[in-house]
């Protein structure tokens, strides 16, 4: 009975969702409702648990989240982006190129979410395919997988940050195992799914794809952006601040003042806020941009992750599933099977993913389910599931995702070229992924 309690929540959520069209965030608080319902949770503590959900979710999370917008959205105005991807180009050259665009999207793709990501680097792929005869699909694999990859596996990216809090994994250590596991993810998904995809389907790889399809978009003069250094340096502080106490938790005392204080520095919270101040005078006050021009570029961030903040926020199905028993009962259910954890949080995941397509909703949800399974695990196996969950996130990305259509339209491609393309690089991303976690763990955990 609980798994029929479950089905029938996902599928009110994929019925209000797709079918009706109704906002994600409403979509998840009415579905809340009536699984509360359904596991017969007492009627007044329904509303608490539900506010529960979402203020406590939204409470630790919205720093980061907003900061890291803050910080994505000036490194992009400033024409940072811009000049990473087109320096790492230039300098890497035609026949290591793919290699470039990867090490251009990965560093952006820490600093930005995947559709914005996609908005910055497009017109800078565009222009370079053009100037080397190059098809843009052939530049696109590379970088959009990159791109999809930071956002399923690393902080402070919405989903993985978001996960990490749920099981009570440690940030750090997501991010650094992260990394790790994103190196063989991109590679499998990035040139050799581009080499096999040229080989099977070379149709996709047309030279006469329209820039126009991208509508307005800022155009830079290279020597009017910021240096290609502090523009790495500002969009990859919070994951240098993160990363170096991470490192120095294993190395030193914690009695040690050195080691306190750059506990503190690198707490995500704080590495958000110093990062984001770092940007305020590298992206915008050196370059002797105005304060009020600052603070208007900070101010559209935030309306553009407003309704991811409500979606991330929406711990109110996660908080029902628990208040209700199914998240033990789950838990229980998987404890009893030989199955992986690593590959049972994938699996819900993915299946969540397909279903729902919101990389966000179905991971999760599915963290909300498994979370009692991570209670009992050790710091670096919680964050394993972490990851396992970002992979299971991304598997399959087709019509009920906006990716898709972004693919879609920005690539220039038809319905079924979409399908046959960007729908088969995430279901080979996603299981590279997991397999890449599961190696991991043969190793470490």
């Amino acid at each position: 009975m609980p798994l029929l309690i479950v089905l029938l929540g996902v599928l009110i959520l994929i019925f209000l969702i797709v079918k009706l069209k109704l906002n994600t965030f409403v979509s998840l608080v009415v579905t809340s409702f009536i699984i509360a319902l359904c596991l017969q949770i007492p009627v007044a503590k329904i509303p608490t648990a539900i506010e529960t959900g979402i203020g406590g979710q939204l409470g630790h999370l919205a720093i980061i989240f907003g900061f890291g917008s803050m910080l994505g959205q000036l490194v992009s105005d400033a024409g940072g982006g811009y000049r990473i991807a087109t320096t790492l180009i230039n300098k890497f050259g035609r026949r290591w190129i793919q290699v470039a665009v990867i090490l251009a999207s990965f560093i952006i793709g820490l600093a930005l979410f995947f559709e914005v990501g996609l908005v910055v680097v497009l017109p800078i792929i565009f222009i370079i395919a053009r100037e080397l005869d190059m098809p843009l699909m052939y530049l696109g694999i590379p970088m959009a997988a990159t791109l999809n990859v930071c956002h399923a596996f690393l902080p402070p990216h919405p989903a993985p940050t978001a996960i990490t809090d749920i099981l009570g994994a440690t940030l750090g250590h997501v991010l650094l195992l992260g990394i790790i596991v994103a190196i063989p993810t991109i590679i499998i998904s990035g040139p050799v799914f581009n080499y096999f995809l040229h080989k099977v389907y070379p149709s996709v790889y047309r030279k006469d794809v329209d820039i126009s399809v991208l509508g307005e978009y800022k155009e830079f003069k290279l020597e009017e952006t910021p240096g290609f250094g502090i523009s790495v340096l500002t969009a990859m502080m919070p994951v240098i601040l993160i990363a170096v106490a991470t490192i120095c938790s294993f190395v030193l005392s914690k009695t040690n003042p050195v080691n306190q204080f750059i506990q503190f520095v690198g707490a995500p919270d704080a590495a958000m806020l110093l990062s984001l101040l770092f940007a305020i005078w590298t992206m915008g006050l050196a370059r002797s941009e105005k304060m009020s021009e600052i603070s208007k570029s900070m101010t559209t961030s935030v309306k553009q992750i407003a309704m991811m903040l409500l979606i991330i926020g929406g711990g109110a199905f996660k908080e029902v599933l628990v208040e209700g028993g199914i998240s033990k009962y789950v838990s229980t259910l998987f404890s009893g099977t030989s199955i992986s954890p690593i590959l049972a949080a994938w699996l819900i995941t993915a299946l969540l993913r397909v279903s729902l397509g919101s990389s966000t909703v179905s991971s999760m949800t599915a963290a909300g389910l498994i979370a009692p399974m991570a209670a009992h695990m050790s710091p670096t196996m919680s964050a394993l599931m972490v990851l396992s969950i970002g992979a299971g996130s991304v598997f399959c990305d087709h019509v009920n995702d906006a990716g898709f259509w972004m693919i879609k339209e920005y690539f220039g491609l038809s319905l079924k070229e979409t399908l046959l393309s960007w729908s088969t690089l995430t279901s080979v991303l996603s299981p590279a992924g997991l397999a890449s976690v599961w190696v991991l763990s043969l190793i470490i955990a």
